[in-house]
């Protein structure tokens, strides 16, 4: 029986549709450019070949392309007959997470890890901070994600793919110390996996290093093809660099070169999440505000993502509704999300609701009233997905309404409770704290 990469095997008699299959699910875990059309390319081989059809649903899922990753999946689902329990229950797997049953989907990716644990496709939806326990709304996801990677780090050896993911999760879990050799590790194994530079960024973010995480971003995006899926987000974390350097003009280049909308690599999801995070970041840090790029967000917003899904673009949503001064569209989105909620089928509940109290607040130079709605909600950040830089911009707004409404020690409080060797705080009026 023909196998992948992983040792894993293949209900196809086709090597030519093995070998698409193997390198389309390299190009997808690596975040390069061509996975589809090297899933294309297995499916013509064998048009029955189950497995290249939902590694195609996967990418395309990625890319915003939810149709054509429905359809996709479909196609995937007609075909299980005759599978072998494994692949049956990898798509079965992706089906519950693309259908929005994250409770499900999570018990059985737990279960299907268990029997094979070297289903890389499946770890890679698992363990991504946005992906099924990233997305669940728990609290204590970040120990869930590290904890399942620790379980799994016996079965890949010195796999770098594996590594880059590996060090991502002990990162975000505060465990520095151990992420820093693994993706140091996985860097030098194989530099050409988009992964592994960002859990590089990672890892320097939350050690306080922005020149190390410059230099090392400025030289991997030159060789990195610019419409790889991650050009734009990685650009973003270098801009969060420049920006804690203080260098606004190069930050600002980064953003009109490969930040804005249409410059930007990735799917909605990211295009909306990266802008306005770098937007709003460039305000905190005292940089003047760009209208006309808020208002390119906002109408993205209502054509690209009208309505809620992703905890974390929906903030960045929330922002760019709040900065346009969209009332009606704020209560309508927030409307949205409780009715979901009582569904189950947004796994946050209502603190995202609560959350856009204070960013409309915090906007209309109401920071008391900004106060009251986030200073509850701050330590929650992990309930939406994400990364902690990324709710960094929580952080961040907060200290920004004490040092706006003058409440120094309180701002103080914050800072000293910050987690410990995180990169610096950008955020205009600091020194006044002493």
């Amino acid at each position: 029986m023909l196998a992948d990469r992983y040792g894993l095997g293949l209900s196809t008699a086709s090597a030519a549709a093995r070998d698409a299959y193997v390198e389309g699910s390299n190009l997808a875990l690596t975040f390069y450019p061509g996975a589809a059309e090297a899933y294309d390319r297995a499916i013509v081989a064998d048009a029955g070949f189950a497995l290249a059809h939902a590694g195609k649903a996967q990418v395309l899922l990625r890319q915003g392309d939810a149709v054509a990753a429905r359809a996709a999946l479909a196609a995937a689902k007609d075909m299980t007959a005759g599978l072998s329990e494994r692949e049956a229950g990898h798509i079965a797997l992706f089906d519950l997470a693309l259908a929005g049953q994250t409770d499900a989907a999570i018990g059985a990716m737990y279960a299907h890890l268990k029997a094979w644990p070297r289903d890389a496709l499946v770890v890679s939806i698992a363990a991504n901070p946005n992906g099924l326990l990233g997305s669940s709304g728990r609290i204590g996801q970040k120990h869930q994600i590290a904890t399942l990677m620790d379980s799994l780090a016996p079965h890949y050896d010195d796999d770098f793919w594996f590594l880059s993911y590996h060090a991502m999760a002990l990162s975000e879990d505060g465990r520095l110390a151990a992420a820093r050799p693994t993706i140091e590790r996985s860097v030098t194994m194989h530099p050409n996996n988009a992964h592994g530079a960002h859990g590089f960024a990672h890892v320097c973010y939350e050690s306080g290093e922005p020149d190390t995480a410059r230099a090392y971003l400025s030289s991997w995006l030159s060789t990195y093809p610019r419409d790889g899926f991650f050009y734009g987000h990685l650009s973003w974390h270098l801009s969060l660099c420049e920006l804690q350097l203080g260098n606004w003009g190069e930050a600002l280049q980064l953003y009109r070169d490969a930040i804005a909308l249409d410059r930007h690599s990735g799917g909605p999801q990211q295009k909306m999440s990266d802008g306005a995070a770098f937007l709003w970041r460039s305000e905190l840090a005292g940089h003047p505000r760009n209208a006309a790029a808020w208002r390119a967000l906002y109408d993205y917003a209502n054509t690209a993502l009208p309505r809620p899904g992703s905890g974390l673009a929906d903030l960045h949503v929330i922002l760019a509704q709040a900065v346009m001064g969209d009332d009606a569209a704020l209560d309508a989105r927030a409307r949205q999300m409780e009715e979901l909620a009582q569904e189950g089928r947004y796994p946050s509940g209502s603190y995202l609701p609560a959350l856009s109290r204070g960013f409309t607040g915090f906007e209309r130079g109401d920071f008391l009233g900004a106060i009251e709605a986030l200073a509850p909600l701050a330590k929650e950040s992990e309930r939406i997905g994400g990364s902690r830089a990324q709710h960094d911009l929580i952080e961040f707004t907060l200290l920004k309404a004490y040092l706006n409404a003058n409440r120094l020690e309180e701002a103080r409080a914050l800072l000293n409770a910050r987690r410990p060797g995180a990169s610096g705080v950008p955020v205009a009026g600091i020194a006044t704290l002493g």
